[in-house]
């Protein structure tokens, strides 16, 4: 497609929980049109089609990718699908938006992105929590030394767990457990903030070995739900992540707590989204809680995929990124393993 193109043409590949945050975000933004949703089964895709105005719904994933009617597809499916599929959409020569996690290992990672490489498609890894406003502010509060140098960052992420199926507790089907599902998310927003982890330590437990799901159907997981891992950055500063799919109020997406040599940053804690305490740079020495912009949720995310395919903004580095999240988790499984501190592999190159 140009440049010039009003309307980017979606395909949804996926009619499961997470697709309606697409659906949304995509709609928020404005400017697609999502003309069919995949799904395993029709009925679901055809229902979540109805919910959202769509006028086609197949149980055929391959069917959307020989549409030429599609620029672009919105992959949802589980994680063992990843690879088969987007390395078919890649092929068909669909710019993708892929679900984090990219895929179960780095190898399989590696093999998608070589293939977006040779079809010459973006490729986009669902990192929806460096969209945040909060995220942004951050971002730009670190580039402006507002707090000087990071020495020390602690981020949580902590969910009941998914309810709604039973392949997020196999192992063979997500890579790993709450470290793949739910971990790489902080993972990335640490890496997008302070950039590349060097070494790390971790330990890893599954303390539930039942769970009943929302359909009242019995599940054994095989992965960890609670991990802790100790991060160094290639900067010298250190990092503590707490991860949990069994805590039952959660923590609302993430809490992170930056600090700084002359201030500190904490986001989605109790002082609201985005709290700075940094005299030197806001001429006070209490708590500023800067007002953020107002967008519907998804809308920055799905507004800049948008603006990629249309030519109008240059690719995101979010594939790399979602390599260099896997290649991190892996290091976490080494290490509980071995019980001791680990290298964390580098991106370059598929092998």
């Amino acid at each position: 497609m140009t440049a010039q193109a009003a309307r980017v043409r979606i395909g949804m590949i996926g009619a499961g929980f997470i697709a309606g945050y697409h659906l949304d975000g995509l709609r928020a933004a404005g400017g697609a049109d999502v003309r069919v949703i995949a799904g395993r089964g029709l009925k679901n895709a055809a229902a979540l089609a109805a919910r959202h105005g769509i006028a086609d719904a197949t149980a055929d994933w391959r069917a959307v990718l020989a549409r030429d009617d599609i620029d672009a597809v919105v992959i949802t499916t589980p994680d063992d699908t990843h690879p088969e599929i987007a390395i078919a959409a890649a092929q068909a020569g669909k710019h993708i938006l892929l679900q984090k996690p990219m895929a179960r290992t780095a190898d399989e990672c590696r093999r998608i992105i070589a293939a977006a490489n040779a079809a010459g498609v973006h490729l986009q890894v669902s990192f929806m929590h460096r969209y945040f406003e909060e995220t942004v502010r951050t971002r730009e509060l670190l580039a402006d030394g507002a707090i000087g140098r990071p020495y020390a960052l602690r981020m949580r992420n902590a969910t009941p767990g998914p309810d709604w199926g039973a392949w997020f507790y196999s192992r063979a089907r997500v890579g790993g457990g709450v470290v793949m599902q739910l971990g790489v998310h902080g993972i990335d927003l640490l890496r997008h903030l302070c950039g590349d982890i060097g070494q790390l330590s971790a330990q890893t437990a599954l303390l539930r070995t039942e769970r009943t799901l929302a359909d009242g159907s019995v599940v054994h997981p095989d992965n960890e739900d609670h991990a802790l891992a100790l991060y160094r950055f290639d900067s010298g500063a250190i990092a503590s992540h707490e991860m949990s799919m069994s805590e039952v109020a959660g923590c609302d997406r993430f809490t992170l707590e930056i600090y700084g040599e002359s201030g500190t940053i904490w986001l989605r804690s109790g002082r609201g989204p985005l709290a700075i305490h940094a005299p030197r740079y806001t001429g006070t020495k209490e708590w500023v809680c800067p007002t953020l912009p107002a967008r519907e949720f998804g809308a920055r995310q799905h507004q800049a995929f948008l603006d990629i395919v249309r030519g109008t903004a240059a690719p995101d580095t979010t594939a790399a990124d979602g390599l260099a999240s896997v290649l991190v988790a892996e290091a976490i499984y080494q290490s509980a393993e071995l019980r001791r501190e680990v290298a964390v592999g580098k991106t370059e190159g598929p092998r």
